[in-house]
């Protein structure tokens, strides 16, 4: 912690029902205590249950005291974080002047089967959340690392448990970096499980693989490529298409006509890591001119700041946008 003790100092108490809980805000080292001083620009201590903050500037020191209160109570409902989440929290709670946060971060989307609340972590994944709340059709874009698919299926696993629909259908395209599927070892099935893959692990965390696998017997998920949806209608289903940018734009239209009654359609996808050959357009570039103006139907776009990874994921990102301008002007 800093050594340097500010003129101005806000002491206040704080309820502590755990004690284990003031290493989860804290963090190891108390590494978490060190972003909020330099997010903040305040000084922290802590005695007993009593947190001490200074600052130059008083208002930093209240906006550090409510963050703080703020994880106290994330905390006691459940809710863990990494260094990395509580740095994006700290800087979308101080630029946002906590409104966002007060009206919707702390509503939990759901509560995993270990225990985990899920709930979006900045203003995109807030706005995210909300459109698909209101709208039928949710597409969302954005790069990696940005929680578009396992925010989606969380929502999903959420509406399922409320009753909100009856059943889950979770959808990719089989088209991976430049693989081929004739080229992967087994039978049909077995060619196409490593594109679905990290569906199934998402499931496992928010339901529990038991859990999972005894919806999937019984058809309340189904987990599947996109080409074993022709020719079929979907009522009373959450639909996920992920990996949307590796559609054509006639499997595009091929999986928006398959929405049925009472069904919601969330498309997820990053149009920077487009997987198709050469001389393939992708059907998440050309629906935004298409469904543009459609009233129940919302475009999402989430951007390197909602990336809930390692900083340097964050850093990659703007480097390799960079570098498309760059090429684009030479």
């Amino acid at each position: 912690m800093s050594t340097e003790v500010p003129s101005r100092e806000l002491e206040f108490s704080i309820e502590i029902k755990d004690v284990s809980d003031v290493q989860k805000v804290f963090g190891k080292l108390d590494q978490n205590i060190k972003l909020i001083e330099d997010i903040f620009g305040v000084t922290v201590d802590l005695k007993d249950n009593t947190l001490s903050l200074w600052s130059k500037e008083p208002a930093n020191a209240h906006l550090a005291r409510d963050f703080i209160k703020e994880l106290f109570s994330l905390v006691e409902e459940g809710t863990l974080f990494s260094p990395e989440d509580l740095r994006k929290m700290a800087l979308s709670f101080k630029e946002d002047q906590k409104t966002w946060w007060k009206n919707t971060f702390g509503q939990s989307i759901m509560v995993t089967a270990y225990h985990k609340s899920i709930r979006p972590k900045t203003p995109g994944q807030v706005n995210y959340v909300r459109a698909v709340h209101q709208s039928e059709m949710v597409f969302c874009i954005g790069p990696a690392g940005t929680g578009k698919t396992y925010l989606a299926m969380a929502m999903a696993c959420a509406a399922l448990r409320n009753k909100e629909v009856s059943r889950i259908v979770l959808i990719r395209p089989a088209v991976e970096a430049g693989e081929s599927l004739g080229y992967l070892p087994g039978d049909l099935k077995e060619k196409i499980e490593p594109y679905l893959r990290p569906l199934y692990d998402a499931l496992y965390e928010l339901l529990s693989p038991e859990k999972f696998h005894r919806y999937s017997e019984k058809g309340i998920i189904e987990v599947a490529p996109l080409a074993y949806m022709r020719g079929r209608t979907l009522n009373d289903s959450f639909i996920v298409l992920d990996e949307a940018q590796n559609t054509t734009p006639e499997q595009m239209k091929m999986f928006l006509t398959r929405m049925g009654f009472g069904s919601k359609v969330v498309v997820t996808g990053d149009i920077t890591q487009i997987d198709l050959p050469a001389g393939h357009n992708s059907g998440l570039v050309l629906i935004q001119q298409i469904l543009r103006d459609i009233p129940g139907i919302e475009f999402v776009y989430l951007s390197e700041k909602d990336v809930i990874r390692h900083q340097l994921v964050q850093k990659i990102i703007l480097a390799y946008e960079k570098f498309e301008k760059e090429k684009l002007n030479r």
